[in-house]
């Protein structure tokens, strides 16, 4: 770990090497094991690049089926997870059901102590998340226990399908698709770090994905594109947007789905997130969520030099398609649990416990008090 230079936040700081991403790389910008994201946005699907990312390459034809399949028979919950399920409270935040969700079924199903099952954990984790979140959701929401077997073949129906009580539309499938790639990995931010310090323990990967789960739930981290929903939805118009976000800015207000810690200029999911949210909005009829949208971008570009990261646009791609608010984040769980897991594998190939030393900045050593 190259520790040269004081910073915030080990702001700067390299921390380790991986072969799974590059992020605001210099001539590669956003990648996936070598592959560029505008490249599987517009030729793989979600599972394809789960794949590549578990295993270092893409699959085959054959592969790819009997991967789908495979994820297919793995999407019910154990009966006692269930009942956790039925028994956490309406009002719980959904990202603490998943925490809970991935916790508990570590229970059920603990992994190998030799982590020999690593990658097969990582599959059911992969393929059971949306059940997990969303048997909650309808057992609160509708009062029904709803049945986790579907028909469809990808994650992404497979969700919507268990949403919705239906079949989604080949754009809605295909949607959720692009945003579960575009989230599937990002380096060593926040959560997917957290993961690997509890990994170099030698710790289960359960034990990893539940902390990677609690640092995205911080606010700083997960949850923008619920705040940036929160934010369009106040204005009516794309000049009472201006307005308030004039005002939000001189009262220095947080704007939440701008900037972002390691791009400068332009976070590349963004293009991809604003012509889907463009594409929704027409086929909704929908006159105000984009073009408000868009106002704010401009705006804050204009005033702050601020870009819109892949939080912005994403948020009203999520609300066209019918998804609540407060399932958002929990969405980016059920992509990035692909990119954690890979961190996981990882960081067990070549394991260093990771452990940096801090600079003390307390009082000077003292004599305790004497009692007399």
């Amino acid at each position: 770990m190259k520790t040269n230079k004081k910073t915030g936040g080990l702001a700067g700081i390299t921390a380790g090497e991986t072969e799974l991403c590059t992020v605001g790389k210099e001539g590669a910008g956003l990648t996936y094991c070598g592959y560029d994201i505008y490249d599987l946005v517009d030729n793989a699907s979600f599972e394809e690049v789960a794949y590549l990312l578990l295993r270092g390459s893409p699959p085959s034809s054959d592969e790819l089926m009997r991967y789908k399949e495979k994820l297919k028979r793995m999407r019910d919950l154990p009966g006692e997870l269930k009942k956790v399920l039925e028994m956490i409270p309406e009002n719980t935040h959904p990202m603490d059901v998943l925490r809970t969700g991935v916790s508990f079924l570590g229970n059920c199903e603990p992994e190998d102590k030799n982590f020999s099952d690593q990658k097969e954990v990582a599959d059911r984790l992969l393929s059971c998340l949306p059940s997990i979140l969303l048997y909650w959701h309808r057992y609160h929401k509708n009062g029904i226990k709803i049945d986790l077997a579907t028909d469809e073949d990808s994650i992404s129906g497979h969700f919507l399908h268990l949403l919705h009580g239906r079949s989604p539309s080949e754009l809605h499938r295909k949607t959720l698709d692009t945003t579960l790639i575009l989230y599937a990995e990002h380096e060593f931010n926040a959560s997917t770090f957290t993961g690997r310090v509890i990994t170099a323990t030698l710790s289960d990967i359960h034990s990893a994905i539940t902390g990677a789960i609690g640092a995205l739930r911080g606010s700083l981290h997960g949850g923008a594109n619920e705040a940036a929903m929160e934010l369009i939805e106040q204005f009516d118009s794309p000049e009472s947007a201006i307005d308030g976000v004039k005002l939000m800015l001189k009262n220095k207000d947080k704007i939440m789905g701008f900037g972002h810690r390691v791009y400068t200029t332009s976070d590349p999911r963004n293009s991809v997130n604003k012509k889907m949210s463009k594409i929704l909005s027409e086929e909704k009829n929908d006159k105000k969520l984009f073009a408000v949208s868009e106002a704010i971008e401009d705006l804050m570009w204009k005033e702050k030099g601020l870009f819109a990261n892949a939080d912005f646009f994403a948020a009203s791609v999520y609300h066209f398609m019918g998804i609540p608010t407060y399932l958002f984040t929990p969405i980016f769980v059920c992509s990035r649990i692909t990119g954690w897991s890979a961190h996981v594998i990882e960081q067990r190939k070549n394991n260093k416990l990771i452990r940096p030393a801090a600079e003390y900045v307390g009082p000077s050593l003292m004599k305790w008090p004497s009692k007399n």
